[in-house]
């Protein structure tokens, strides 16, 4: 293969960046993204300028700032980002986090009311870009407002001194794949830049926004932005600097966690991320925020604890929502361009956890909705070619939604009881006119196949050169032919662990994630002895401090 060849690559790897589109001459910089090279210029978004200008005079004059985020990972890492970088500076801030029950999504107006009075400048982060109510409210009271976002706008912005994101419709910058802790990122970048031409960094040091990556990677991941050009950079050099353990919370955090070497790609999105959201979802709203800010080893071990047991009580309460969900839903059918379920009670911070879980099993688009005295709050998730965010905002413009809003892959809603089924039929029928009800069986593409003894720890690392893995490019899928299974048994309430064989000496361990919650579990479990074949991603499995390479099984098949 002319990759492999041209670059001196193994063959496995040619195979796959060849199939994910990479052109022979540019293999070498698709296999070290750099910043340096992909990184573009922060004035290219609009009204980013105006920002830096704003912040750093801020700075300059000593003003009260404010940071306004998300209940959410990247919400949580981009007010982090810009507490940290104003610390750098000297500086502090407030930090708001609002309750996910009692206030909701986004700026309300008693909140930032309340923080104008206190403050020159609030800076709204992963939320802003339709708050134009309460960020009047803070105008009024004497402050200034910058948002910095990424959520789909509408096509009026809030009038305030800047609304920063690359999913404006005016913007022409090309970022729309950037999560908000990306675009704050860059406000950094600009206002550094803004800074030192005014000769702030003559006698000091510029902070160091490299030393920030990690928490840029945390959320690019955990908020399934597309890891594709600059956010392929932040996470792998975002990774680097998680390796070493500069950030309490992000160290304690590990901890709990249990991970034992560094964090990959995976451990921000399975491991790290559900924990900091866990806060947002069942706990208190800000803590994964102060844990991100937190300075303090003591006090970050607490948090990072808090937050571990958050998350036990996270997957209690979605256990027992995705059963009634996914009964709604086989009772309703599941043939139409959206999944869909709600009841009264099912816990707000949960129903997108139990989205997730819906679209992954119908490979639909899917939403669910709690209700409480006749207003309902959901998320939604999209697949792949449905733009979910889009859909959900026109029916929120149409008033059929109180509220509604996201970006192609999730989205957020609150209903009113009375027009449920009037907005589910109207969402239906935007979804389907995006091809939803005829997206099918979820298709797996095979990159390669292996033999159970061939799928080595040395062949998972030489194809992490490709990474990092995740939306829009995702871990290569291998085939496991004529495989045979021994060892298998159930763990925890839905998973089977097992291992591999060739018939020989080659063997492979492998787990298939809630296979019984589907017939995958009892099709792997009575094989006895007879052939299968496997497909799912091959990974390096460090449990117990010992590294090997590990199958994570996501279909099998009978040879024919």
């Amino acid at each position: 293969m002319a990759i492999s060849q041209r670059h001196g690559l193994p063959d496995i790897v040619g195979r796959v960046l060849a199939a994910r589109g990479v052109p022979t001459e540019e293999a070498a910089a698709y296999l070290e993204p750099t910043l340096r090279d992909l990184l573009p210029d922060p004035a290219t978004l609009r009204d980013m300028e105006t920002a830096a200008d704003r912040l750093a005079q801020a700075v300059r004059k000593d003003e009260r700032i404010a940071v306004f985020g998300d209940y959410d990972v990247d919400g949580a890492a981009s007010a982090a980002l810009l507490i940290r970088w104003l610390r750098m500076m000297g500086k502090d801030a407030t930090l708001y986090i609002p309750d996910r029950i009692d206030e909701g999504y986004g700026p309300n107006v008693p909140a930032m009311e309340k923080l104008a009075e206190a403050h020159d400048l609030l800076i709204a982060v992963d939320c802003g870009t339709l708050a134009f109510e309460p960020i009047a409210a803070a105008r009024s009271k004497g402050a200034d407002v910058i948002v910095a976002d990424h959520h789909l706008a509408a096509e009026t912005l809030p009038e305030c001194t800047a609304v920063v994101n690359p999913n404006r419709p005016d913007d022409e910058s090309g970022q729309g794949h950037l999560c908000a802790a990306g675009v704050v990122f860059l406000l950094l970048i600009a206002t550094n830049k803004t800074l030192r031409e005014a000769g702030q960094f003559a006698a000091s040091r510029q902070p160091d926004l490299m030393s920030l990556l990690d928490m840029v990677a945390l959320a690019t991941v955990a908020d399934v932005a597309p890891l594709i050009g600059v956010n392929r950079a932040l996470v792998r050099q975002g990774l680097k600097v998680m390796a070493k353990r500069q950030n309490a919370g992000l160290a304690a955090l590990s901890d709990v966690g249990r991970l034992s070497t560094a964090p990959a790609a995976y451990h921000l999105g399975y491991v790290l991320g559900p924990r900091v959201n866990a806060g947002g979802r069942v706990g208190q709203a800000d803590l994964g925020a102060r844990l991100l800010v937190s300075d303090d080893p003591v006090e970050a071990q607490a948090l990072a604890e808090r937050l571990d047991g958050h998350n036990e009580e996270r997957r209690a309460i979605e256990a027992a929502v995705l059963d009634a969900a996914q009964l709604q839903v086989e009772e309703r059918g599941t043939e139409g361009p959206l999944v869909w379920a709600a009841a009264p009670d099912w816990h707000p911070g949960v129903v997108g956890i139990v989205a997730s879980r819906l679209k992954e099993k119908y490979n639909r688009p899917a939403l669910v909705i709690g209700f409480e005295n006749g207003v309902g709050k959901g998320s939604g998730r999209s697949v792949e070619g449905i733009d979910l965010g889009r859909s959900v905002a026109t029916c929120a413009r149409e008033e059929l939604f109180l509220k509604g809003g996201g970006h192609k892959m999730a989205a957020g809603v609150t209903v009113e009881q009375a027009k449920l089924e009037s907005a589910i039929e109207r969402l239906s029928e935007l979804l389907d006119k995006q091809g939803a009800a005829a997206v099918g069986p979820r298709d797996l593409r095979i990159d390669g196949a292996v033999a159970p003894g061939g799928a080595t720890l040395e062949l998972v690392e030489t194809l992490e050169a490709a990474g990092p893995f995740g939306p829009a490019n995702p871990a290569p899928r291998f085939a496991i032919p004529s495989a045979r299974i021994s060892w298998a048994k159930r763990a925890g309430e839905a998973h089977l662990r097992f291992t591999a064989t060739d018939g020989s000496s080659g063997k492979l361990e492998a787990i298939a994630f809630r296979a019984f919650e589907g017939p995958l579990g009892e099709f792997l479990m009575n094989r006895n002895g007879k052939p299968v074949h496997l497909a799912g991603r091959i990974e390096v499995d460090d449990w117990g401090g010992r590294r090997k390479a590990k199958l994570r099984v996501e279909d099998a098949a009978e040879p024919t």
